[in-house]
């Protein structure tokens, strides 16, 4: 969810849904300990005790590969307000692979084991320790020896996305891969992946055997996709959207990346055209514009857009 889970986001999702907690975008852990500044970019909620305006808590998400330093910024982020912290071993990205970050460290169930375990360690029991990791880089071949390795190193929690990283984003998940590893291991785990309604949930929980379920690209597509699941509302219909997408473009246009107002957007519908024959017809008007007035008013207009709602199921 790198560059679309930040903070302007999260404050809406939130808004409209009662999820447990949230996760930051990562920060990326190299050779040193980060300045505080740079957990504050990230986490701008911290400054607000480590909670949204809807009092959702936030968890901080660190990617790296050097024990001590991910051990020490960890730290650093409970001390500013993270409401525990969150290890990415899930990231598909090359660059991030390239740099022995992400998803590539799947390939060594012991370098898994040395990061959770220092970590840990520094942080203590009070604290809850999360991963994320993928079924594996390749295959799933190692999935039982990587699960192994985080649950002996003692981290608190565990999402799983039910694909590899060869899989990347394609369809089907795997969630059987998932209740695999809930049958053998006692940490409490989080089923991910191809999670888009509410009968995707409940085919999720069903296989993964387990009640937990981390959202990603779904709640984009469907704003209120948790409360749809977790409160059995009705999906978001496209007028009420509308007024979503109106206070995302005030609420952007007065922010610090104002200048990419438009492109952040278009970024936006596009997940939003999944579910929404609507954003399909407003991404097409607004595609070729730039002027942040005509953009304006045509959100101003797109209520008007014919109604009739499209969800999976």
């Amino acid at each position: 969810m790198e560059g679309v889970a930040d903070a302007l986001m999260r404050h809406l999702l939130t808004s409209v849904n009662n999820y447990d907690f949230c996760i930051t975008e990562f920060l990326r852990i190299v050779d040193q300990l980060l300045p505080e500044r740079c957990f504050y970019k990230v986490c701008p909620e911290l400054a607000q005790q480590g909670y949204t305006q809807s009092k959702t808590p936030l968890r901080m998400q660190l990617l790296g590969q050097e024990p001590n330093w991910m051990a020490e910024n960890a730290v650093r982020a409970i001390e500013l307000g993270s409401h525990g912290v969150d290890l990415n071993f899930g990231c598909p990205a090359k660059t991030v692979n390239k740099n022995r970050g992400g998803a590539v460290l799947l390939k060594s169930p012991e370098d898994i084991y040395r990061i959770v375990s220092k970590v840990k360690e520094a942080l203590g029991n009070d604290v809850v320790l999360s991963a994320k990791i993928r079924l594996g880089f390749d295959d799933a071949s190692l999935l039982d020896e990587i699960v192994s390795a985080i649950t002996t190193a003692n981290a608190d929690q565990l999402t799983i996305h039910a694909r590899t990283k060869a899989d990347g984003y394609r369809p089907p998940a795997y969630w059987h891969f998932i209740g695999d590893m809930v049958k053998k291991y006692q940490i409490e785990i989080f089923a991910n992946g191809e999670i888009w309604s509410l009968a995707d949930a409940n085919r999720c929980i069903a296989e993964s055997h387990t009640p937990n379920l981390m959202l990603g690209r779904g709640a984009l597509a469907l704003p209120n996709l948790a409360a749809v699941i977790k409160d059995e509302q009705q999906s978001m219909p496209w007028n009420q959207l509308c007024s979503l997408l109106r206070k995302y473009s005030e609420l952007e246009l007065t922010g610090d990346k104002s200048y990419y107002f438009s492109s952040r957007l278009k970024q936006w519908l596009r997940y939003l055209k999944i579910q929404y024959p609507q954003a399909q017809q407003l991404f097409n008007d607004i595609k070729v514009l730039k002027d942040k007035e005509q953009i304006l008013a045509l959100l101003n207009k797109s209520s008007t857009y014919e109604s009739t709602n499209v969800i999976k199921t």
